[in-house]
């Protein structure tokens, strides 16, 4: 019997699992900024100016306001904001908002993301063998409508359900993400379903927690990755292994 014949529904984390980030942050305030007029913001402190302000706004507004039903343009807004005041640059109102406007339109599109080759082959195969495909994501609702989709990543085609932090109101690693998946997926046993990511905090521990299967992903060869198998976590380089070790015999995959 193969692994796969046990399971009736597979999770994916989306950044770092599916898709990547292209570039660094500071490519694309700085080109917001020169389209308004404005010098190139300096890279380094653009980077961690918004590391300090997303850290901010996350722990002040969790979920990206999710509970204060804060609209997610103004929670974007404070954020991109204080990411320019914390680097150095306070722009007058009018002028951030043309800046700001760029930004959050260029990140709610498919320009500063590539897919990874097997994330949509992996997605349909695990479709076309019966089994459910949910996203399980620390991300807002342009993810899923709008972002994934303009990468080929379609709900219906490639996954059936989401569950994204933005819409739920739990982020990962709260292992409760991991239950409104097990629910969206029809209250399936957790043992029915497996979840890929690539964080051994946020993906593999919670999810475990819960009795799902879990294992990593180590695209970008991450020293981290040793300690992950040290911990017992299967460990693949891309979603190609995952899907010829899901289809071994399950006495030759125990061998492994």
């Amino acid at each position: 019997m193969s692994i796969i014949s046990r399971l009736r529904c597979i999770t994916l984390d989306v950044t770092g699992t599916l898709i990547a980030y292209k570039g660094e942050l500071g490519d694309y305030y700085c080109m917001a900024a020169k389209a308004v007029g404005l010098p190139c913001p300096d890279y380094k402190r653009m980077h961690e100016g918004f590391k300090v302000a997303y850290t901010d706004m996350a722990k002040s507004y969790p979920c990206f306001g999710h509970s204060e039903k804060m609209p997610n343009i103004d929670w974007w807004r404070s954020c991109v904001k204080d990411s320019f005041v914390k680097a150095g640059y306070d722009y007058d109102d009018e002028t951030f908002e043309k800046v700001f406007k760029r930004i959050y339109s260029t990140f709610g599109s498919s320009a500063p993301y590539t897919i990874f080759s097997d994330s949509q082959p992996f997605m349909r195969w695990a479709r076309e063998k019966g089994l459910l495909v949910g996203l399980v994501s620390n991300a807002e609702y342009r993810y899923q409508d709008v972002i994934l989709p303009s990468l080929g990543l379609n709900k219906g085609s490639e996954w059936d359900f989401g569950v994204l932090s933005g819409l739920v109101g739990v982020e990962k690693p709260n292992p409760k993400i991991y239950e409104i998946a097990l629910e969206k997926a029809g209250n399936i046993a957790p043992c029915e379903a497996l979840h890929i990511g690539d964080s051994f905090r946020k993906d593999y521990l919670p999810a475990k927690s819960v009795g799902m299967q879990a294992l990593l992903l180590d695209r970008f060869k991450t020293p981290d990755a040793e300690a992950w198998r040290d911990s017992g976590a299967p460990v693949f380089p891309d979603l190609l292994a995952v899907q010829h070790w899901l289809t071994k015999e399950e006495e030759a995959a125990a061998g492994q």
